[in-house]
């Protein structure tokens, strides 16, 4: 095992422990009644793997795409990954072939993305017909700005980033045209900041691809 990829799939977790992200948590339990043992799962913007353990555990086999090389040494070096990739999200299509995953899932990711209707799509195309993709979003209600600065929140640090809020009704738009059917969904709060004075809506997905034949 790589000793510094170790360290730091083990500070990823524990920033991730500190700022309360339940994202995993819950996409895992909403789309528990979809899943089976031995069935593939592909973890896209996979990280070092919280999004997709859970799933690992519960004898899926999961393939992970990330455009960090860092990120991945971090999921490789957890060892329940069967493939992992480097790929950008935004760069279409995916090294997958159509209809090649079970299911598949997107967690604590999308908000990066102004736009994510080609990524949708993206999904759209390698998950097989009747299997579900589980994801979240940053929650924008109505009047919210669409973006947000995240990162100004910790004392020790100035870096910033720009986030994406996501309308439901927006969302579920870019489903319905990527040929998806949303079978439930979940709002919960994130935070920005380890002391958790700063909190961020986020909505967890779950939908089906086309499961009518």
């Amino acid at each position: 095992m790589d000793a510094p990829s170790q360290d730091y799939a083990d500070y990823y977790d524990q920033e991730a422990k500190a700022v309360g992200w339940h994202g995993p948590a819950v996409v895992f339990g909403l789309m528990y009644p979809y899943i089976q043992a031995g069935q593939s799962l592909l973890d896209i913007g996979i990280g070092t793997g919280l999004g997709s353990l859970l799933f690992a555990q519960a004898g899926l086999r999961v393939f992970g795409m990330d455009n960090s090389s860092a990120v991945l040494d971090g999921a490789l070096s957890k060892g329940f990954a069967h493939d992992l990739r480097e790929h950008d999200m935004l760069s279409m299509p995916y090294p997958y072939d159509r209809g090649s995953f079970d299911h598949a899932i997107c967690v604590g990711t999308l908000q990066f993305f102004a736009g994510i209707d080609s990524i949708l799509q993206e999904m759209g195309r390698v998950v097989r017909r009747g299997g579900v993709f589980g994801f979240t979003v940053a929650d924008r209600k109505r009047d919210e700005p669409t973006s947000f600065t995240a990162g100004g929140e910790q004392p020790q640090s100035d870096r910033t980033v720009i986030m994406y809020r996501h309308p439901e009704p927006g969302v579920r738009a870019s489903l319905e045209a990527a040929g998806f059917v949303v079978r439930s969904d979940l709002e919960f709060v994130t935070f920005m900041d380890a002391e958790r004075t700063a909190p961020m809506p986020m909505k967890a997905y779950v939908v089906q691809r086309e499961p009518r034949i």
